[in-house]
């Protein structure tokens, strides 16, 4: 039905669509203040009734059940899904192998906030007697974008700012020593406390990076003092401890939490916490759970994230559009396409079915963004006359800032509103576009109409919220994070395992052996490709510069 469905659509134009008013009424929703506008999508009414029916056909509802009951819906790694838990309220119950996790939860939350609180107040202090004002967080993939994302999305807020005030906050995730140089100025080990976030504390690449930091502090103030300056979130406090961190100092972390997922426990709210307190991260959490229980109550034709993941799977899947750009009409919001990038795609770019059967479709979406108006001088060509990619837009009502002096209050709205005018515009210029009738109506040279025809008929939505405040921020992150389910669900995969990131750190191991045996002159580079073998070999002679061939 929607394959037909998509052909018959083929024939309609935005341009004509937009002038419907009852349609576009219909394809709206307002929940909590955010105003959601999906009228720039290539649908009408009958469209989103039938990928209702499809969300219907797929179990949907079923599956959501089925994930807040807390079922082992991560079939291939045998895990409960419940990133949902670590934002509960205390009185809220989710079960995980006849046990409520949610106690769990606010076990370690308690301990953050008090631990945060103590370190804040200069009550914990390090081994020199001196207060720790800079946190370095050490993590990858997902013990790093999202917490990375909140803390951007944040900087700017009048409250969290004030609270992190003489505080840094700074994140080493790549293995590239030049993360660690870049990060190197703001480390005084006497102020510094280091997180280490990785749940089996098995991470090679976060494990050599939390080394390096922990040898500045060795050689600047002792062994002794790694117990005091490093703590680490993980599920594994043997390996910790091993490490020299205090077992007390180790904030645990579940199997039904998966990276990419658990900003929201102690990898995001620990170093957050640390930074803006916990009584800013409550609140980034309130707006999480505000979208969780919507996303599990709310019927499904008003369902942000399911309207929202119901259109990615009409766009990738029966218009074919493979790619989506996320663009925050908001400087605060620009690590939000990068987390949501790695959500997405890690989550549902596979191959085959949850039941392991090759799928005869192409899964997930190519994601990529930039915030606002920047994009828009970056790639926004492409956008407009180029490949067709659907766009979420996303702006405030309300600018971040805001300043004592009275004048220069209005000139931050007036660039609020300038930005924002380009929020608008940009949407209804993909959607309607630029006629050759028009441009020859305003006298545009002939040899030049070509060149300056928009085609339009490029579809977007739009999310706006009254601010950008910490129960924002965790409203988008759920919001984003459910909309990734149910496209998913809808694929028929598993969003929650991520096997594809295996066999590079695989083959990754075996050249690095090969390295370090070369380096140490006991073996020879053979067994790989003939590219890769000279590739290596030029690498391992550390010649800084050659002839070319």
């Amino acid at each position: 039905m929607l394959s037909r469905h998509a052909e018959k659509i083929s024939n309609l134009h935005l341009r004509d669509l937009l002038q419907d008013e009852k349609r576009a009424k219909s394809l709206r929703r307002l929940f909590k203040g955010i105003y959601l506008d999906f009228s720039h999508q290539l649908v009408t009414s009958e469209t989103i009734e039938l990928l209702l029916d499809l969300a219907d056909a797929a179990r949907l509802s079923s599956k959501i059940k089925a994930m807040v009951k807390g079922k082992k819906i991560n079939s291939t790694e045998n895990r409960s899904v419940m990133h949902v838990a670590l934002r509960a309220s205390r009185e809220q119950e989710y079960i995980v192998d006849g046990k409520n996790v949610t106690k769990e939860v606010w076990t370690v939350l308690d301990k953050i906030k008090t631990f945060s609180a103590s370190v804040r107040s200069g009550e914990y202090k390090g081994v020199t007697g001196k207060p720790l004002t800079t946190v370095i967080s050490v993590g990858i993939g997902g013990s790093y974008l999202g917490a990375e994302y909140v803390l951007e999305a944040l900087k700017t807020d009048p409250a969290a700012a004030a609270r992190a005030e003489g505080r840094k906050l700074r994140f080493i995730a790549n293995v590239d020593p030049v993360g660690f140089g870049r990060v190197y100025k703001d480390i005084d080990p006497e102020t510094t406390l280091v997180v280490v976030i990785s749940k089996s504390f098995g991470t090679r690449e976060t494990l050599m990076n939390a080394d390096l930091v922990r040898k500045l502090i060795v050689k600047a103030l002792g062994k002794e003092a790694v117990g005091t300056h490093v703590v680490a979130v993980s599920a594994n406090s043997g390996k910790a401890a091993k490490f020299g961190i205090d077992e007390k100092n180790v904030f645990n972390i579940w199997d039904w939490v998966g990276g990419r997922y658990s900003v929201t426990s102690a990898v995001g709210i620990l170093p957050l916490s640390l930074h803006y307190g916990f009584e800013t991260m409550a609140d980034f959490l309130e707006g999480a759970r505000m979208m969780d229980n919507h996303f599990i109550e709310a019927p499904q034709r008003d369902n942000l994230p399911i309207l929202l993941g119901l259109l990615g799977v009409w766009n990738s899947s029966f218009l074919g559009y493979n790619t989506r750009a996320l663009i925050p009409y908001s400087e605060a919001l620009c690590r939000l396409p990068a987390h949501i990038q790695q959500l997405d795609m890690e989550s549902n770019g596979k191959r085959v079915s949850i039941d392991g059967i090759p799928l005869d479709f192409s899964a997930g979406e190519i994601d990529f963004g930039e915030p606002g108006t920047n994009a828009q001088h970056s790639f926004f060509q492409l956008l407009h006359q180029g490949r067709v990619t659907p766009v979420d837009f996303i702006g405030t009502v309300k600018p971040q800032v805001k300043y004592a002096d009275e004048e220069l209050n209005k000139a931050v709205e007036n660039n609020h509103d300038e930005l924002m005018s380009n929020f608008f515009a940009q949407a209804d210029a993909l959607a309607i576009g630029r006629t050759e009738k028009e441009l020859t109506a305003e006298g545009v040279e002939a040899n030049l109409i070509p060149h300056k025809v928009f085609p339009g008929n490029r579809p977007s939505t739009s999310l706006l919220l009254p601010s950008l405040d910490a129960r924002a921020v965790g409203i988008l992150l759920s919001l984003y994070e459910h909309r990734t389910m149910v496209q998913g669900a809808i694929w028929g995969i598993n969003s929650f395992d991520q096997w594809g990131v295996e066999l590079g750190k695989v083959l990754g191991k075996r050249i690095r052996a090969t390295m370090d045996s070369v380096r140490e002159k006991k073996g020879t580079v053979t067994g790989y490709c003939n590219s890769t073998e000279e590739m290596m070999k030029y690498y391992l002679s550390g010649i800084e510069s050659k002839d070319d061939a």
